[in-house]
């Protein structure tokens, strides 16, 4: 086992102080005739060690010679983890890794992402460490990517243990990924959970534990969205069937927010290496676009490091309000978003729909917890991603909550969630919100353009009907929101329990 000491302090600011968020170190090599006898069973350690300063690039390469024959590439890591003053952020770094066809952003190179949450992962041709894909093992030059998500002020010390074994490559299988359709009940309302994790990333479940939860909850269709990486596309053989869809994807968590590609072909695959200010994230998105899925901000307003949302919403196709348990950053979200839909009607653009979704990875988290429930013509992934993409869907804590809401006038005229009733400015419309299986204290409340214009207590039996009567010159749109009361009397609005898309008022233009 050989050890490589990588550059001093000194040596590393010399090199990242350009413009570049990259820092390539010297590449490890293993063509060495003292490593050992020729032929299958050998096995050959370097160690390579270093240390980052304060302000490292987002991503630091390493790269591994790997010569012919090597059956199996394994890595581990460690970082010291020094005190830092209150209010500083310490070190926490990432791990992932590239094969012989290169680190070009989206290229065919990626083999695999754990993020922070394993210290060691394996890849040869018949099998991988779950967040990496298996596959043969090619000579040429692969690059292990560490990803110092923050670096304390002393710098952030590392080591990085790179094994290779020989021997003859097994088979790599072929993997089964879901149906993208399933029996469903015709044209209907679907429940569904977009943004979930497993063990395949920093998740505790595993892919039949999700399932299990996701029937446990009402749920019809859910998507897997790993942390950067496909793996968990294939997981899922045998826990799909007639009563549950699943879909695949991705959460692309980059340093400027994190982005839920949705319903994505199997296996495809979203780079997540660039910033706001790098003008990299359209062509991930129109990535995102061919490969038949949807771009959805998630968390806009999250309070972990790197959560926040910089990218801007023109390439978005719906954005997440609702992320888990009802806390005050969806609070800003839902103020956000409805904030753009004002924007839409001003300026006669497209408006985004919101959705909501349990962001689940461990227990005691919910699957379902909240949920996005979808008018579409099928249980199937082209009909789900439509309505989503129209709008045609509101939010719910559970699948307990049900409700319907609409807006008539004219001459029979009617229109549900997402959809525009087109009469005059100055026609009577009648807004209606039918709700049942609500908690007991709740409160509906209709907004609109203007902001929260009728308000009323609900039935302590949880079901009832409100409806309110406006006209298009007085409410461009209505929305609906049921609430649970405010802890402690504060006046504010109390924990979300549902909430729907608009309803437009009027004729366009």
């Amino acid at each position: 086992m050989k050890r490589i000491e990588r550059p001093d302090r000194r040596t590393v600011l010399a090199a990242v102080t350009g413009a570049s968020a990259v820092l390539t170190l010297d590449t490890v090599t293993f063509a060495s005739t003292g490593d050992g006898p020729e032929g299958g069973g050998r096995t050959v350690t370097r160690k390579v060690s270093g240390r980052l300063p304060a302000g490292a690039p987002d991503y630091v390469y390493l790269p591994v010679d790997v010569p012919p024959g090597v059956r199996e590439i394994a890595v581990s890591y460690a970082y010291d983890r020094p005190s830092v003053p209150a209010g500083t952020q310490g070190n926490a770094c990432d791990i992932g890794i590239f094969d012989e066809r290169g680190t070009e952003p989206g290229g065919a190179g990626f083999r695999g992402w754990s993020g922070g949450a394993r210290t060691e992962f394996a890849i040869a041709a018949e099998r991988a460490t779950l967040g990496y894909l298996a596959g043969p093992v090619r000579p040429g030059t692969w690059h292990v990517v560490l990803g110092p998500y923050t670096v304390a002020p002393q710098g952030l010390a590392y080591e990085v243990t790179v094994t290779l074994r020989y021997g003859e490559s097994g088979a790599t299988p072929h993997p089964v990924y879901p149906p993208q359709r399933a029996r469903g009940r015709g044209r209907a309302w679907y429940r569904g959970d977009n943004h979930l994790h497993s063990v395949h990333s920093d998740g505790k479940r595993t892919p039949a534990e999700i399932a299990a939860a996701a029937r446990a909850a009402g749920l019809d269709w859910i998507t897997t969205t790993e942390h950067n990486t496909t793996s968990s596309h294939g997981a899922w053989e045998g826990l799909w069937g007639d009563d549950l869809l699943i879909l695949t994807g991705e959460e692309v968590t980059t340093r400027n927010g994190h982005m839920v590609a949705l319903g994505t072909d199997p296996g495809v695959f979203i780079d997540w290496r660039y910033r706001a200010r790098d003008a990299a994230f359209g062509r991930f998105a129109r990535t995102i676009h061919r490969a038949g899925g949807l771009v959805v901000p998630a968390h806009p307003y999250g309070t972990c490091v790197g959560c926040n949302w910089k990218f801007g919403y023109e390439d978005a196709d719906a954005v997440e309000v609702w992320n888990g348990p009802y806390t005050p950053d969806d609070e800003m979200a839902v103020a956000a978003w409805d904030a753009m839909l004002v924007a839409s009607v001003r300026d006669g653009g497209r408006w985004l729909p919101a959705m909501g979704n349990s962001d689940a990875h461990r227990e005691p988290q919910v699957v379902g917890l909240p949920q996005t429930v979808v008018r579409a013509d099928d249980l199937s992934r082209e009909a789900l991603l439509a309505g989503l993409r129209a709008g045609r869907s509101w939010i719910a804590e559970s699948s307990a909550v049900n409700l319907s809401f609409e807006a008539t006038g004219g001459r029979g005229r009617h229109a549900g969630i997402g959809d525009r009733l087109p009469v005059d400015r100055n026609t009577p419309v009648t807004i209606r919100l039918d709700v049942s299986g609500i908690p007991d204290g709740c409160t509906a409340t209709f907004v609109t353009d203007q902001g929260r214009l009728y308000e009323t207590p609900l039935p302590a039996s949880g079901k009832g009907r409100v409806e309110w009567r406006t006209t298009p010159s007085y409410a461009a749109y209505v929305r609906a929101e049921v609430r649970r009361a405010a802890p402690g009397g504060s006046g504010l609005p109390g924990p979300m329990v549902a909430m729907t898309n608009p309803v437009f008022l009027g004729t366009q233009g």
